[in-house]
């Protein structure tokens, strides 16, 4: 058994040369969205959800990114309205959000 049910890696990676990069999009402030909105829900903690930053992850143009294990759905988002989806859909009834959904 995992130690927890869900780990949520947003990208929060900047890049220096002017190519596009999630942190361009709002991702840290959306990463601390998310991170306290799994808390308030009661979500978070040992055998629950824990929502991380991460460095690059090699998909900044498909974004800003969140990969969500153990399942490894892989999402793309635009504001609070798509990570509350990601949050209610995915993480509290483990239905993937087909919409917000990379391949």
């Amino acid at each position: 058994m995992s130690y927890y049910s869900h780990h949520v890696f947003f990208c929060l990676n900047r890049r220096d040369d002017g190519r596009e990069c999630c942190a361009q999009r709002d991702a840290e402030r959306l990463q601390a969205y998310a991170k306290g909105r799994v808390k308030e829900l009661g979500l978070a903690g040992s055998g629950k959800v824990r929502v991380n930053k991460a460095g690059c992850l090699d998909r900044c143009e498909q974004g800003p990114v969140v990969v969500v294990y153990p399942e490894g759905v892989w999402y793309t988002y635009v504001d609070e309205k798509d990570i509350d989806e990601i949050i209610d859909s995915h993480l509290a009834s483990g239905k993937p959000v087909e919409r917000l959904r990379l391949e």
